[in-house]
């Protein structure tokens, strides 16, 4: 298969051919060019999307085929892999949702995103950063992680620092190789910069549910401005307005966006399920019946557009919805569209609309 039009390489634009075989890019030919001087479609990397509760009116906690039809939800919106994120819930209600999750892991779904693992968000969290988490946080322990890993994989967790014990444990995870995130936590500057050199690596949509930035209490804000290499930031421009993100995207060398999308997400106005919670989707907001944020509606096409807006350039804003989340997590078959990577790509018009996405060279959307 060949397809044709402004292509984003590693070294560039280039106008030409792209050549697809058997799931991976073959080759690449062309001329370099400028995509702002001609209206042939923008061809870059698919979109990794490491934080993702829901979609298509389907929500992870609910089980069943839940994660399967988030993972074809967002995946016409350009989203070519992702992870399964999780709510803070009760012992039993996280083994059902692992267990099902396990179940479509197995099984992969057709035209649908690539199912990376899980994303633990809680239940290791702090009780007064609960955010729109249920009321169920709770100290956290390497038995109770292993129970959950053992039924789906868990690539990244979100943790509170501060609590008891769970230095130990973000060191025992970071040695695993898995990707923990300082978030939903009330945690100091030092604790952070502590549990940092312990192995932790990110921080989980910053600014959000984390104590904040004050020149006298820098916070768990104040750490990741000045020590983080690597952070995930939702890109709705709701969460945090233009300022926070540029100021972040100047700090943080290695951004990168996510949706921290509900089932709400291509779905209409309504009411839809977030764990336990009952939330309402209105315009582009995702909120609980007190009018408090509740993860978002948002599509990581949408959360491009909104980077453009900034002032990014559709190159870099690529890198930040598909090469670093993929960097962080250690895969280096995705994220760039280079010979012997898969063939995960998305399409684009001039108006930067998805025309076309392919998951591992099979195409999901016309």
């Amino acid at each position: 298969m060949t397809l044709e039009g402004n292509i984003l390489t590693p070294e560039g634009w280039f106008k030409g051919e792209l050549m697809l075989r058997r799931g991976r890019i073959v080759g690449i030919s062309g001329a370099p060019v400028n995509p702002d001087d001609n209206d042939a479609p923008r061809i870059i990397p698919g979109f990794i999307d490491l934080h993702v509760h829901g979609g298509g009116g389907a929500d992870l906690m609910e089980g069943g085929q839940s994660l399967a039809v988030l993972a074809r939800t967002h995946a016409r919106f350009g989203t070519t892999s992702l992870l399964g994120t999780s709510m803070t819930a009760s012992r039993e209600a996280l083994i059902k949702a692992f267990q099902d999750a396990g179940r479509v892991m197995a099984s992969p779904p057709e035209q649908a995103a690539d199912i990376l693992g899980m994303h633990l968000e809680g239940p290791f969290i702090s009780p007064d950063m609960l955010g729109a988490q249920p009321p169920h946080a709770r100290p956290g322990t390497l038995e109770a992680f292993d129970e959950l890993n053992a039924l789906a994989p868990i690539r990244v967790i979100t943790i509170a620092p501060e609590i008891e014990g769970h230095m130990a444990l973000i060191e025992v995870l970071a040695g695993r190789g898995v990707r923990v995130q300082l978030g939903h936590t009330a945690a100091t500057h030092d604790q952070c910069v502590k549990a940092l050199c312990l192995g932790a690596r990110g921080f989980t949509h910053l600014y959000n549910a984390m104590s904040g930035l004050h020149h006298r209490a820098p916070g768990v804000v104040g750490a990741a401005l000045a020590h983080a290499d690597y952070a995930e930031m939702i890109g709705d421009l709701i969460h945090v307005e233009p300022g926070g993100v540029l100021a972040a995207r100047r700090a943080i060398p290695h951004l990168y966006v996510v949706t921290d999308a509900t089932s709400a997400a291509g779905m209409p106005d309504g009411e839809y399920r977030l764990g336990e919670h009952r939330v309402f989707k209105r315009g582009d907001s995702v909120r609980l019946a007190d009018g408090g944020l509740a993860g978002s509606a948002l599509t990581m096409d949408v959360a491009l557009r909104n980077l453009i807006h900034l002032g990014l350039t559709l190159a870099e804003a690529s890198q930040r919805l598909s090469l670093w989340p993929a960097r962080y997590l250690g895969l280096s078959d995705r994220g760039v569209l280079a010979p012997a990577h898969r063939a995960d790509i998305v399409m684009l018009d001039s108006n930067l609309e998805v025309q076309q996405v392919w998951v591992a060279g099979r195409k999901v959307i016309e």
